[in-house]
Formats: structure tokens, sequence, C-alpha cells
């Protein structure tokens, strides 16, 4: 496997640059959340020589390749099997209070689009699982012979933004009644053919029930709610979070919570804000950065990140 043909770290110099400040020192420990194949892990690794990386994944996998290519750097490398919203028990179990910095790099990786078995492409036939833990919890078919029309409506409207979201939700029904959908060959067939022609000339019908199934089956949404105070909490003072998101879900959890963090708790009409009531961080960018257009023509999958950072300013009084 070519590891670098086919997963080019997105943003990586930016994200370097917002994290820099935090992880230049001795003793620093960073958290890729979503360590992947490693491929942020292995640039800070190499950038910063007396920098620590915990790297969190719930997938097996990218696990395995990630020891592989990050075997050179020893222990300053540490491995994880976790769901990132385990971020603090992680981090106590590898002996350390606090950490300097944390990545998320959200989303599914390179390594579960690009292998068909694992089922997350619509553009390729592979039986449907979408775990990105492939040794627990229940596959894209089970939630498809399992849900009824109503939830399938609702997950399809909530989680892929599906306009034709009870089209799709009666299809599935019908044909599941027929025979079991068990491959993404299959519900791709049943999602074209319920879709008007106008609308397959706009992209691809399947896109977004695609991302409804793989959200719903990893408790993705649920999961990041969970994670993001969480990483907040393992922060000291100094201490950065960087987060890329590729959809809009995704990017309004980080948002709001990001915004909580860096405001302030004052009561309205307090004549004064007491020391207490000052915010906690502070957001390091405005809004939402985009990648660069020069990199988003070299690496598609750049395209829809959306990049927010905050700083750690002083813990709870």
């Amino acid at each position: 496997m070519d590891i670098e043909r086919i997963h080019t770290p997105v943003m990586l110099e930016r994200t370097i640059e917002l994290l820099a400040p935090a992880i230049d020192g001795d003793g620093a420990v960073l958290v890729d959340a979503t360590l992947g194949m490693g491929g942020h892990t292995a640039a800070f690794l190499e950038r910063f020589p007396k920098l620590t990386v915990i790297g969190l994944d719930r997938d097996t996998e990218a696990l395995a390749i990630a020891r592989q290519r990050l075997a050179p750097f020893g222990d300053r490398a540490r491995f994880v099997h976790t769901v990132y919203d385990g971020i603090a028990d992680a981090v106590r179990s590898e002996g350390f209070p606090e950490v300097q910095g944390v990545l998320f790099d959200l989303g599914v990786s390179s390594l579960q689009l690009d292998r068909a078995e694992r089922g997350f492409a619509y553009s390729k036939d592979a039986p449907l699982d979408m775990r990105m833990d492939s040794t627990s919890g229940r596959t894209a078919a089970d939630v498809i012979a399992e849900s009824s029309e109503d939830e399938l409506r609702r997950m399809f409207y909530e989680y892929g933004e599906e306009k034709l979201a009870p089209r799709y939700a009666r299809a599935i029904v019908r044909a599941r009644a027929e025979q079991p959908i068990t491959r993404s060959a299959q519900l791709v067939d049943i999602i074209s053919a319920a879709t008007p022609a106008a609308v397959q000339r706009a992209g691809h019908p399947a896109k977004r029930v695609f991302q409804a199934l793989r959200i719903e089956v990893n408790e993705e949404l649920s999961v990041l709610a969970r994670a993001m105070p969480a990483a907040l909490d393992t922060l000291a003072v100094g201490g950065r979070i960087v987060v890329l998101a590729y959809q809009s879900l995704e990017d309004r959890i980080v948002k709001r919570v990001l915004q909580a963090a860096s405001s302030s708790t004052a009561p309205a009409g307090l004549p004064m804000e007491l020391p207490e009531h000052r915010p906690q961080f502070k957001l390091l960018v405005r809004g939402a950065e985009l990648a660069s257009e020069t990199e988003q023509a070299e690496n598609p999958r750049a395209k829809p990140v959306r990049l927010r950072a905050a700083e750690r300013v002083r813990r709870p009084s």
C-alpha cells in the first residue's frame, strides 16, 4: 500500500502553524483524536522532536497501519483503540494529567473510502457495512433492515439533509420487503430508481443517504458532541485545539462548543465581569477557514473542509 499516495493530510501546514506555539517545548503532548493512517501525526513528530503524540482511532485496520508507519518514532507515538469521546480516559491511561494540543480531523478517512469492502462508497459495490470499528456495532445493512420508514425518513433528513427523504424511505421499505438489502449497489439502484431525472443531473442521488447511514452507524454526531467538551477539558492553559470538519452538521457542533467556551458567563446586567465569568478559551481564527484554492485543486478531499481553532487562556476558578 502506498500510504502517501492514498492519504494526503488536509490543511497540514495551517494545522501545524496553529498548534506550534502550544506544542513546541519540552514534555509537550498532542492528542491526534482521529489518527487514521497517521499522516498528520507523522508530520508533527518530524517537526517537533520533543513532542509525544497520543493517537486515537476506533478503526483497528487504521491503527495497525499507523503503528507500522510511526514505528521509527518509538514511544513518542502512543496508540489507543477508542472512539474519540474517550479522549479523557485515553490521556489518563497514558499517564498524563493534561495535554498541550488536540487535533480532530473528522469524517470518513481515506482508508475507509478507498477500501471498497468497507462499504462506505456509493460508487463501489460492497457489503453495506460502514462501521469505522469493524469489530463491533450495527452495520448499515442492519440499520436498513431494522429501521421503520419513519426512522429512515428522519435519519435521511437530519443526517443527510436530504429533501427526498420520504421518497427514499418508502422505496427502501418496499424493496426490502422483496429481498434483504445487503450491498451498496442494491441501495444505489433503489435510490436511483426513486430519483427524478432532473435531480439526478444535479449530482449522485445516493450521496446524502450514504452520509446519513454512515453517521447513524457510527453515532458520529452524538460522539462529537461528547468529545468536544471532553477534549477542551484535557487542555492545559496555553493548550490549543484544531478541528477539521467536512460537513455542516459536524461544523455546527464544533462552532457551538467553541463559541460557548470562548464567551463570558457573566449574567446579563452585571455592572462588571468577575474573574470567574471570563472566558476559558479564545478563538484563534475568524469563523471557519477553508483550504486554499491550490490545495483544493491538488487534493479534492480538502474542498469541503472547515477549520476552527481555540486556545485555553485560563482554568476555572
